[in-house]
């Protein structure tokens, strides 16, 4: 999930070690830094991860914001000692990084074991942090009749107004798929063929001049309460943060979305890498994970922390089986095969 970069300190010490901290940088750089993807998720992060760690050991934690990217951690580790130690990432950086040797390989014997996480969450160089969902939403306060489907996303005529859409060819051509009528079961098997990549691309270009390109996470939510965009794409767990935060009355709409996971990485070279593997493994014990859902409704990829979710918080999140039953995976091996070649393809589209 991609959010604006924005620098963060927090410790035991408070606000004394955190002058300290900004005035002396070098010092800073080896306390440990865990990033993470800004907005009220990381917020959320702060309260049962972040601070209860630095607590717990008595250290100092830097937490930062990234809008995400493989280049961006691939000059952090080919520079030397990277100034980052945990990092949350998506699908497609988890496998390139891994396979590039940017990551540290995950000790999960320290997490707890393998058997305790869901199959998607379980990889040699990452570690399941949440299970989040990419769908349509829209402001119910605004719109009179409720749009249920991607074609109706499509449909200007019905519904007036601008469109919001995460900047990018990942998602956007997933959706545009479903808009033509691909059922979400084949949306990667058409995706796969030169024609359905056309087809994704056609599609598209129908509602381009009425798209509104975002990239931060909390940019859709700004487009919607101003009214700038009728509807958008937007993260779950953003929806219903903003719900709870500033009583807004933002809804999604389950069927077509897409849900992924996001993993903790430890950079390769990181001066921190005992602090870093206890922390990933601090954040997933189930009493620790088992909170996040009060803050914000991503699903959890702890099979112990899912299970002590209560139900009202449970049916709110991606992983609740009515809001799975018309969602699509993520196909994250079609993205690392396909990102570079359909991103060149997206922009190229894009300047047109």
């Amino acid at each position: 999930m991609k959010a604006m970069t924005l620098k963060r300190a927090t410790s035991v010490f408070g606000a004394a070690t955190l002058a300290l901290s900004i005035v002396a940088g070098s010092a800073a750089a080896r306390d440990l830094t865990i990033v993470s993807w800004g907005g009220n998720y990381q917020e959320a992060q702060k309260k049962i991860y972040f601070e209860p760690f630095s607590q717990k050991t008595g250290k100092p934690v830097l937490d930062e914001s990234w809008d995400g990217g493989i280049g961006v951690i691939a000059a952090k580790v080919k520079a030397g000692t990277p100034n980052w130690d945990v990092v949350q990432v998506e699908t497609e950086e988890l496998e390139l990084g891994c396979m590039d040797g940017f990551y540290e390989t995950i000790d999960w014997d320290k997490v707890g074991g393998k058997d305790k996480f869901l199959d998607a969450a379980v990889h040699e160089c990452g570690v399941g942090a949440i299970v989040w969902s990419t769908a349509l939403s829209y402001d119910a306060d605004r719109l009179k009749e409720a749009p249920t489907s991607w074609n109706d996303f499509w449909d200007t005529t019905k519904f007036p107004g601008k469109r919001g859409f995460r900047r990018g060819p990942k998602y956007s051509l997933e959706f545009a798929l479903m808009a033509d009528g691909v059922k979400p079961t084949d949306v990667y098997g058409v995706l796969r063929t030169p024609e359905g990549v056309d087809r994704a691309f056609k599609k598209l270009g129908d509602i381009k001049a009425d798209i509104v390109w975002w990239e931060a996470g909390a940019q859709p939510l700004q487009l919607l309460a101003s009214g700038e965009v009728a509807m958008t794409t937007a993260y779950n767990g953003r929806i219903s943060g903003i719900n709870k935060t500033e009583g807004k009355n933002f809804k999604i709409v389950w069927p077509g979305s897409i849900y992924a996971i996001d993993s903790w990485v430890i950079l390769k070279g990181s001066p921190n890498t005992d602090a870093a593997m206890d922390f990933i493994a601090f954040a997933s014990q189930p009493e620790n994970q088992s909170q996040l859902p009060e803050h914000i409704a991503y699903g959890l990829p702890q099979k112990d922390a899912a299970a002590l979710v209560p139900a009202e918080q449970a049916a709110e999140l991606p992983t609740a089986e009515a809001n799975l039953a018309e969602a699509v995976a993520l196909d994250g091996a079609f993205w690392v095969d396909n990102i570079e070649e359909l991103t060149s393809r997206f922009n190229a589209w894009l300047a047109e």
